[in-house]
Order: C-alpha cells, then sequence, then structure tokens
C-alpha cells in the first residue's frame, strides 16, 4: 500500500482522482491538501469537503493552502469548471469538516512524523509543495515520488505554450523540477488522449444510481466547455491519470528527461521546457509520461464509480 497526500483544486477531473485514490485498496490516503487553482482556495477546499460528502468519507484530513501563486497574481478557470469550481450539479453541504493546520504545515508534518516515505501526487498549481519544500528542504528525503499532472512535450492549453497548472505558478513548478525528488510528469500529450466520451458520460448521467448521476452531470458540464473552447469531444480526465499510475504503473509508458520551466518568456512563461534529444547535457530530472492506456484508465475509473455505489 502507497502513502499518498493528494495535492489539488477541485476541478471536475480533481473530483474524479479523489474518487479513484479512495476507492483504491493500493492508496492509503493519508489526506487532501487544497490549493488554489481551478478556483480560489477557499472554493476548492469547500469543494474538497463537498466531494467526501457526497462520497460519505469521513476522517480524511482536508486542510486549505496557498491562496496565490508565490510571486504572481491567482488566474482561475471558471470557464471550465465554472462558478464554484464544481458547476453543473448539487453537490450536499459539506457535513465532514477540514482541519485548522493549513496545507504546507500538514505536508511538512506529515512527512517529518512518517516512519515509511509518502508519495505526493499533486493536481494543481505547486505552490503548497514548492512552499513545503523552501520551509523545509530535509523534507526532500521523505517523498518517494512527485506524480504530478502538469506540463506536456508538445500540447498547451492556457496559451499556445504552456499548460496551466505550471502557467499559473511557474516559480513553484521551477522549485519542484529543480529539487532533485524524483517526479513524474503527467501532461497534456497524454491526458489529452484520456477523454470520455458524450455517449460514456451520458451512460453516467441516465444511471439508476444517484452517485453515477450527480458524477454524469458534472462531467456532461466540463465535457461542454471542452468542446466550445477546444473542440473536445468530450471530458479529458487530466487529474486522476496521476492517481492511477501510482496504483499501477502499466497504464502509462514514461521516458526519463530533462525538464525546465521558463518562468521569464514573453510569449513562454510557465512552458515545460522538455530535452528530448538531450540537447542540454543536463542529467534526466523527470518521468514524463508519453502514452497512455486509455481502456485501462476507463475501466479504473468506472470501477471506483461503481465501490462507492455498492458503499453509500
Amino acid at each position: 500500500m502507497k502513502n499518498i497526500i493528494l495535492d489539488c483544486d477541485p476541478g471536475h477531473d480533481d473530483m474524479v482522482a479523489i474518487i479513484l485514490a479512495l476507492s483504491s485498496p493500493e492508496i492509503n490516503l493519508l489526506g487532501i491538501t487544497t490549493v488554489a487553482g481551478n478556483q480560489t482556495v477557499d472554493k476548492t477546499f469547500n469543494n474538497a469537503l463537498k466531494i467526501l460528502t457526497l462520497l460519505g468519507v469521513k476522517g480524511i484530513p482536508v486542510t486549505r493552502g496557498s491562496e496565490k501563486p508565490i510571486l504572481r497574481d491567482l488566474k482561475t478557470a471558471p470557464e471550465f469548471h465554472g462558478i464554484s469550481g464544481l458547476d453543473g450539479a448539487e453537490l450536499p453541504e459539506p457535513k465532514t469538516m477540514g482541519i485548522q493546520t493549513n496545507s504546507i504545515d500538514f505536508i511538512v508534518d506529515t512527512l517529518q512524523k512518517s516512519k515509511d516515505k509518502i508519495y505526493i501526487v499533486a493536481t494543481g498549481p505547486l505552490t503548497n509543495i514548492a512552499i513545503s519544500i523552501l520551509k523545509a528542504p530535509e523534507i526532500k528525503n521523505r517523498i518517494e515520488r512527485i506524480v504530478l499532472m502538469g506540463g506536456a512535450i508538445h500540447d498547451s492549453n492556457i496559451t499556445p505554450s504552456a499548460e496551466f497548472n505550471i502557467y499559473v505558478d511557474p516559480e513553484a513548478a521551477k522549485v519542484v523540477f529543480d529539487s532533485g525528488i524524483p517526479i513524474t510528469m503527467v501532461g497534456l500529450d497524454v491526458t489529452n488522449r484520456c477523454v470520455f466520451t458524450f455517449e460514456e458520460i451520458k451512460t453516467l448521467k441516465n444511471s439508476k444510481k444517484s452517485l453515477s448521476r450527480i458524477i454524469g452531470h458534472l462531467l456532461w458540464y466540463f465535457a461542454q466547455s471542452n468542446l466550445k473552447y477546444y473542440g473536445i469531444e468530450g471530458a479529458p480526465l487530466h487529474d486522476p491519470l496521476t492517481v492511477a499510475y501510482t496504483i499501477n504503473k502499466d497504464i502509462l509508458k514514461v521516458k526519463e528527461y530533462h525538464v525546465d520551466i521558463e518562468t521569464r518568456g514573453e510569449y513562454t512563461t510557465g512552458a515545460t521546457v522538455v530535452d528530448i534529444y538531450g540537447i542540454s547535457g543536463k542529467n534526466p530530472n523527470a518521468e514524463v509520461a508519453v502514452d497512455a492506456d486509455v481502456g485501462m484508465y476507463k475501466s479504473m475509473i468506472f470501477e471506483a464509480i461503481k465501490f462507492f455505489e455498492k458503499s453509500i
């Protein structure tokens, strides 16, 4: 069993990442730390609590983290995730409450006190992770691996050269990629292939099970946004692919590359500069996902939803 901290900004696809993590016998979820990204941190924190209430899960620590990037103003994504960050269906008001400890202190304390190394799975901007590393550099030796959704070799979605999570806080991403911690970068090159089609989402919407219907309506909203802005025929479930890989490495094909983060480019701020030809002469600092078993991935998600349908 792998101990993980899930650092996220729920978010429709973060929601599915939480469901996948909580359903797996391979995962011991130590806590959910939230960060500003898809929406403000008050909203992402509240959404995490709502998701746990929807699933009937208690006892998972949930913390509120960074309100803004390290050096920049916050950019959110209401055009994709709505005003609440989880538009598309009515979610129950939280019955489980978060803890007072902020996300950075929670990450540092949990790593320092753990007898075993911990995976950090990050599905939002990397602000919490970077500040934790800067605050307590000794925790780097306590992290088994950071599996993050962000960046790309070729693809982009917020500017012509950058993916949203890295773009929002490129300085934080640079701290993480330069940290020496083992990293797996799960970027848009693979996550944009992991699309739940409108037909697959309609199956959830039309289910007799209330959880599937709620998830279906949420993903339908997300899919419509992706169709409007990118012409994608469905909902690309970016974030859960990090959790899926943590559960089963067979789901991704990865290659070792050196990745630099652009923080000062006029047109390229937030770009993940992946040295696929070894031109820089720098040693690899990350596993970079280059292919995914989409069928296996979708099966894992449907099974995770069924798991909670049986338990609530």
